[in-house]
């Protein structure tokens, strides 16, 4: 089953109340979904995945060893498409100790990470504003490892086995969070 994209959201304000978790869950929504266009797969399935794939966080504090397969059990349980799922578990492979293997996995744990490298870069530009964010200022801040250090950069280059370069990639999720109404930094 996939839910339908209210209750989906009325589900992530439930679990999560910092208001920047949301505009990350979002904006991976966002980017998933032009990834789905792409790629030609389901959007509304890659789109729920990104919008619930950190439902857990608040509740597991981002624990790195049980987020995501919380999440993902709450959803199963619900009766979500074991697909979702099962890339929300994998999203963050430390809790399986699994490698990740489909295009699905590998898109929302690439995905999931570039909309927070993009985020800090909107930060530094001086007017915040995501429209003057250009895809080669996403890469270049990419290859500076002191500029958000927390960010996963192997994660990013996942986009590789999806069959993106690093440029491909940037553009499609920045173009994505452009068109975002709500998107805020």
């Amino acid at each position: 089953m996939i839910l339908e994209r209210e209750k989906a959201l009325e589900l992530l304000h439930a679990h999560i109340k910092n208001p920047r978790m949301i505009m990350h869950c979002r904006a991976s929504e966002a980017v998933m979904r032009a990834l789905a266009r792409h790629f030609g797969e389901d959007e509304d399935q890659w789109g729920l995945a990104g919008l619930l794939h950190d439902l857990d966080v608040e509740f597991t504090d981002a624990d790195p060893l049980t987020h995501g397969p919380t999440a993902a059990a709450w959803l199963d349980e619900m009766g979500v498409d074991p697909e979702i799922t099962d890339a929300i578990r994998m999203h963050n492979e430390r809790a399986t100790g699994l490698q990740r293997f489909t295009r699905f996995q590998h898109a929302l744990a690439a995905v999931e990470t570039i909309t927070g490298l993009i985020h800090a870069t909107v930060w530094v530009y001086p007017d915040k504003n995501i429209q003057a964010v250009k895809p080669k200022s996403i890469v270049k801040r990419m290859k500076e490892k002191a500029f958000a250090a927390s960010v996963k950069r192997e994660n990013i280059l996942e986009c590789e086995k999806l069959g993106l370069s690093i440029d491909q990639f940037a553009a499609i999720a920045l173009m994505a969070m452009q068109q975002m109404p709500e998107y805020t930094p």
